[in-house]
């Protein structure tokens, strides 16, 4: 593939039936499915230099996906399903990476992407209804949709600390790793955030590092992965069984191939209880959730008493009884925010070139040029790590200035917090449609089937409006505030809403607080997109 296929740069104004931004895994489904179903121009930009999105950027040690490998995955081709083989349970950022580039090559999706591109403007034309869309190597082109599939989790968020510009040592974010990586081995390392990122960092950075120094700001609860590697017979039974599979995905509430069993925590007894919670921490992953009871993520007396379960575990495989109180959360129930899983988390802080700050007790002051200083010690470090997540659901889109009709900008209309109909659209911004964009249960379903029902969708849509010889549909206001409506009161049954998480921006200083995925579970969310359609595309607006 030449460079002037992936990269072409010249002052031309061209008229394309989509853009799409972002190459990751919504982008390569987006570019297969509306080129291949239904035979359109599409141009797809990528900031990157190379495709996978999240599993091009998240380069970081220990980078595991924690859903399992046979499902986190395409399904829109039972040849690539049959054809491509899993190394393991829990797979890798470089086998990611891998799969996604053997699904850009196979389905000769390169032509189409144009990467170390990215878009930072894109202005709607009412009288044309068509998108502009500008890159910032000077690039305009024309096209009648804008499919954004930039990420829920892409835009890193790297904390304003004073000082931290004067580091002398070498400083890092997790989602902007060197792809020739970093060595730890002889430097003291200091790593800043205990999230999914931090959890799996922790470890590998310890085995390496002379020492490793983790600040962590609110302890989390993570449940063993227990990743293996498969054997031959389970690449052949996992093949045989891949229709039923990714069926099941669809019609589970996380998009997981398993549906919680039909029993409360409270209906069996104590030591029956002990002996599910058990089974399930050896069996690990994320069926500790949502696998053992169905009333975990609703039931606030039943997930504390899986919450102290896992307290106690954490007591048990800490040796220094002070760690393990800090490493205990006590200030939001297990589930409420992203439930991450692990390898070797705890039990790396036994080891004697690791110790734990708590930064809620002594904040971090400022970055030095040695190190940094929290409220009562100096540190220095050689290296620093950050781990402090994203903008997650709506920072990737408010870094693109979006103007809609007549010239609305998106940050304006988002600035009290996202607005959206369905997950899929938004209100002024016709033509305009945004992959697991918030208010769809996005990040709390597995990501490739959220990616996939998003993605048919709009291609349905898009058909639809072909079939019946119109060029414009947008949200109605009225239809997407009831579906915002909808969206919170349906967060009030959720613990999801009931702590200071990414899931409500609270990460983000002065970022509205509004519960930003879809709560009510994939089942109920799918049932909502099939009525809309089957009404005939209710509270949505067409023009000619």
């Amino acid at each position: 593939m030449s460079d002037q296929q992936t990269n072409r740069t010249d002052g031309e104004s061209r008229q394309l039936d989509a853009v799409v931004i972002g190459a990751g895994f919504a982008g390569l489904c987006a570019l297969y499915k509306l080129r291949e179903d239904m035979g359109m121009k599409v141009r797809v930009y990528e900031t990157g230099d190379g495709v996978g999105g999240t599993w091009y950027w998240n380069r970081y040690p220990g980078a595991r996906c924690d859903s399992e490998s046979f499902y986190y995955c395409f399904s829109f081709s039972d040849e690539l399903a049959q054809e491509w083989e899993w190394s393991g349970k829990y797979p890798e950022q470089p086998e990611i990476e891998r799969y996604l580039n053997h699904v850009a090559d196979r389905f000769d999706l390169r032509r189409d992407i144009q990467l170390s591109t990215s878009v930072t403007r894109a202005e709607f034309d009412d009288a044309a209804n068509l998108w502009d869309v500008y890159t910032e190597v000077g690039e305009r082109v024309r096209a009648r949709f804008l499919v954004t599939a930039v990420g829920c989790l892409s835009a890193a968020n790297l904390p304003d600390i004073p000082g931290r510009d004067s580091f002398a040592g070498e400083l890092f974010h997790t989602a902007r790793w060197p792809r020739e990586g970093v060595d730890f081995k002889g430097k003291r390392v200091g790593l800043i955030g205990t999230g999914s990122t931090g959890i799996q960092a922790t470890p590998e950075i310890a085995a390496e590092a002379d020492r490793l120094t983790v600040f962590q700001r609110t302890p989390n609860f993570t449940v063993p992965a227990r990743h293996a590697p498969f054997k031959p017979e389970d690449q052949a039974r996992i093949k045989q069984n891949y229709a039923a599979i990714f069926d099941r995905t669809r019609k589970s509430p996380a998009g997981f191939p398993y549906f919680p069993i039909d029993r409360k925590t409270m209906d069996v007894s104590d030591e029956e209880r002990m002996e599910i919670l058990d089974g399930l921490w050896q069996e690990g992953g994320f069926k500790f959730l949502w696998g053992g009871f169905n009333d975990l993520p609703t039931d606030l007396q039943a997930i504390e008493i899986v919450s102290e379960y896992i307290r106690d575990r954490i007591r048990e495989i800490v040796k220094d009884p002070e760690t393990a109180e800090l490493l205990c959360p006590n200030d939001h129930p297990y589930g409420s925010k992203r439930p991450p899983i692990d390898t070797d988390y705890y039990v790396t802080f036994n080891r004697d070139n690791v110790s734990l700050v708590d930064i809620k007790k002594s904040p971090i002051q400022e970055i030095t040029p040695t190190g940094l200083r929290t409220a009562d010690a100096e540190h220095e470090f050689d290296l620093l790590v950050f781990a402090t997540g994203f903008d997650a659901m709506t920072g990737s889109l408010l870094r693109i200035d979006i103007r809609g009709s007549e010239g609305v900008r998106l940050s304006d209309a988002w600035a009290e917090g996202p607005r959206t109909l369905l997950g899929l659209q938004v209100a002024g911004f016709p033509n305009m449609f945004t992959i697991t964009g918030p208010g769809s249960p996005s990040v709390l379903v597995n990501m490739p089937v959220a990616i996939e029902h998003h993605v048919e969708w709009i291609v349905d849509c898009i058909q639809h409006m072909q079939d019946n010889g119109k060029t414009r549909i947008e949200a109605s206001e009225a239809a997407q505030d009831s579906w915002v409506e909808h969206v919170a009161e349906v967060s009030q049954y959720s613990l999801m809403g009931k702590s200071n998480s990414w899931y409500v921006g609270a990460n983000i200083p002065g970022k509205p607080r509004v519960v930003m995925p879809y709560t009510g579970g994939q089942p109920m969310y799918r049932e909502r997109c099939q009525a809309v359609v089957d009404a005939g595309y209710e509270g949505f607006e067409f023009g000619a």
